[in-house]
């Protein structure tokens, strides 16, 4: 078995993910950065300092999925951190104002192609890399899984009337991220007898690919509590939702 503490971190040859891989490495860990394009993939992990590696990993693929639970077992024998971070926002990539991003979030014009596309990514393909990736983290000492969520998965924030984004969130990505707050709950009450911690974090609103650039945090602010969840120790909590600020609603 591999001596090192492993962690794998979807959607990381970019953006938040990137660099969570990147402080994880700094870290001491063995990092598996996953991504859906191999050679995106290979490219990432060489920027990165410390023991990274690419991982061809799609989450809307369940072949894809077994297939790197696979190599995992056979290349390392062990994973102690998931970071569920692939997350997108819109079905289709390239640049979209959010004005547009608002006008196709419309709950009653939304595209239900669209709606399940982000579904499919943000809240089935967390469910599905989970799953496949539990018995190699039910083996490691204390496993640790953490999901990238946002505040906008927060019912009681998006409801309150002096909340910003009330209103702009749309019908596919801000429910998936409540779905996906929802999921965190359910793994960490399943497994809340187990050495694992379940989590959720929000990165806040980051200048990367996700937002066009237009978000007022930076990747290495918006990394901080994935990290900090990431590297919880035996007294940390399980089946929380947080920022770097502390404690947020569900």
């Amino acid at each position: 078995m591999h001596d090192q503490s492993v962690a794998l971190v979807t959607g990381a040859n970019k953006g938040i993910g990137h660099e969570i891989a990147r402080q994880l490495a700094a870290h001491g860990y063995t990092v598996l950065v996953g991504a859906r394009d191999p050679a995106r993939g290979r490219a990432a992990a060489e920027k990165i300092a410390g023991d990274a590696r690419a991982l061809a990993l799609d989450v809307s693929s369940p072949a894809s999925i077994a297939a790197a639970a696979a190599r995992i077992r056979s290349e390392l024998g062990r994973l102690d951190v998931l970071v569920n971070n692939a997350g997108i926002n819109r079905s289709q990539g390239g640049e979209v104002t959010l004005a547009e991003l608002m006008r196709r979030g419309t709950p009653s014009v939304a595209s239900l192609d669209e709606v399940r596309a982000v579904f499919e990514t943000n809240v089935f393909g967390v469910i599905a890399v989970t799953q496949a990736m539990l018995p190699l983290l039910r083996e490691a000492p204390a496993g640790r899984i953490v999901n990238v969520s946002s505040s906008v998965g927060s019912l009681t924030t998006i409801s309150d009337p002096a909340y910003p984004f009330r209103g702009m969130t749309g019908i596919a990505y801000a429910p998936s991220k409540s779905a996906l707050n929802a999921v965190t709950v359910a793994f960490a009450q399943e497994l809340e007898a187990t050495p694992i911690k379940v989590n959720a974090a929000c990165p806040g609103y980051t200048a990367t690919d996700h937002t066009n650039r237009s978000g007022s945090r930076s990747v290495v602010e918006a990394a901080r509590e994935p990290v900090r969840l990431a590297l919880l120790g035996a007294d940390g909590p399980t089946g929380t939702f947080s920022n770097d600020a502390g404690p947020l609603p569900w």
